[in-house]
């Protein structure tokens, strides 16, 4: 069976750095509390500038985007792993960017919280904030329902099982590299 995600987009540009994403304000939240991992969630992006808009609605603590999509160096910045946690607190499942900062890319894989695919177009400069795309894991894929377009991405690798498994130490659990 194939995986897939499929919903909205939110689209950024380059170099969309950690405090963009998290403000180091919020990072007093613990994220292995669940009720400080919800509202981690809810400031998500809430450093970007005005011109992005809103990337979750007055009121709510969730965003109506699964996907983001970016320019290059995305997730620049500090090493903090709340930055990738505060996206997947706020429901995004992936962020399709043309490079990341090495360190995000990690934290990533290391929390399990969202798949971090390349791009091979820009695709910042075509997509739109709300057009509905899916990612296709099998075939490396997104589609651009908006457009009927179908982009390629660059194959996550052995970073998607780690993913899959929900972070490094569930990776490494299930696997049996560490006991349980």
């Amino acid at each position: 069976m194939s995986k897939v995600i499929t919903g909205k987009i939110f689209v950024v540009e380059d170099n969309i750095d950690t405090d963009q994403i998290i403000p180091a304000e919020y990072l007093t939240l613990v994220p292995s509390k669940p009720d400080e991992y919800e509202k981690l969630g809810s400031y998500a992006l809430i450093g970007l500038p005005d011109k992005y808009g809103k990337f979750i609605e007055d009121g709510q603590i969730k965003t109506q985007y699964p996907i983001i999509i970016g320019g290059e160096n995305f997730g620049c910045g500090s090493s903090r792993e709340h930055a990738p946690i505060a996206l997947g607190a706020s429901g995004v499942k992936a962020v399709v960017a043309q490079s990341y900062a090495r360190i995000f890319f990690r934290n990533c894989s290391a929390t399990g919280e969202l798949y971090p695919w390349e791009s091979i177009d820009r695709l910042c400069d075509i997509f739109k904030t709300g057009q509905e795309v899916t990612i296709d894991f099998d075939k490396d894929q997104l589609i651009n329902h908006t457009l009927n377009q179908v982009y390629e991405l660059k194959s996550l690798g052995e970073v998607a099982p780690v993913i899959d498994a929900g972070g490094i130490f569930a990776y490494a659990r299930n696997t049996g590299m560490i006991s349980a």
